[in-house]
């Protein structure tokens, strides 16, 4: 039996991830899963791909939402705390060229992320009225993800890339390097979120998006804030090269019925697919 294997929330689009035993799903994804982004001055957003050391930064959000600690390893800042602001005039910010909307959170959070970056940063937060809509072959919404809603990953398809790794005797990747929401143990052949294209998961329910194309994110190792290339792209591109372009590692899901998830839920598949590979 499929179950969920682990719950990871990023409550600032590019920083670390929040594991919890216990979480809801929202029409957005996980609860405040990108609810925050990080942006230069002009309000364009920041991504490991540029700014790598965003990895070392640990998100800690209240449940409600209202409070959010930030944590950097030392030498530099160690912690600051802020009210979250939900209600305060939004500003334009960017995200892969598109226009959206942000909240502005204040001087301190700003101060803080430009130190541990090294360059001038602020700290927006998804307003009340972000009416985004995602892509894929199951519209759906979300903050201030890449793309769609939930990321699912299973452990096989991990479990295959290392195989793949350590026959070239490259050191194995741990899950954190892959960013995932859900991930799925138990379903014992690898990919096998590529063909699920309905979920139910205790009284949540997911449709199929798209595969989740791998960029250079992927090559960022999230202990050290540094890019540790060129795998796994390299070993991922002899074996997982999309249609489109890039490699394909992971699924991504829009949501359709919110609720209640937690560590060791059954994952259900009530409808199957083609891979689109």
């Amino acid at each position: 039996m499929a179950r969920v294997a682990a719950l990871l929330t990023y409550p600032i689009k590019g920083c670390a991830g929040m594991p919890s035993h216990t979480t809801m799903l929202t029409p957005a994804g996980l609860a405040h899963d990108r609810s925050f982004m990080v942006t230069n001055e002009d309000g364009v957003f920041r991504s490991q791909r540029r700014d790598p050391r965003l990895a070392l930064i640990r998100p800690e959000i209240s449940a409600d939402g209202l409070r959010l600690a930030l944590h950097a390893p030392a030498p530099g800042p160690d912690t600051v705390g802020i009210d979250v602001d939900i209600s305060g005039r939004s500003r334009e910010v960017e995200l892969f060229g598109a226009p959206f909307r942000g909240i502005d959170q204040g001087d301190e959070a700003a101060a803080w992320l430009s130190d541990v970056l090294g360059s001038p940063s602020r700290l927006v937060r998804v307003p009340a009225d972000h009416d985004r809509v995602t892509d894929g072959r199951t519209p759906g919404t979300s903050g201030y993800a890449d793309s769609c809603a939930v990321h699912i990953l299973s452990q096989s398809t991990l479990d295959l890339l290392n195989e793949q790794l350590g026959a070239h005797g490259t050191p194995r990747l741990p899950m954190e390097r892959f960013r995932p929401n859900i991930v799925v143990g138990g379903w014992n052949s690898p990919h096998t979120e590529d063909r699920a294209h309905r979920i139910s998961i205790g009284g949540t329910e997911l449709g199929y998006a798209k595969l989740a194309i791998r960029c250079a994110v992927t090559m960022v190792d999230q202990q050290s804030g540094a890019k540790a290339g060129p795998e796994p792209l390299r070993t991922l591109a002899a074996y997982r090269r999309a249609a489109e372009g890039g490699v394909a590692f992971g699924t991504k899901y829009a949501v359709l019925r919110a609720g209640e998830l937690s560590v060791g839920d059954e994952v259900h598949v009530t409808s199957w697919g083609e891979s689109e590979l």
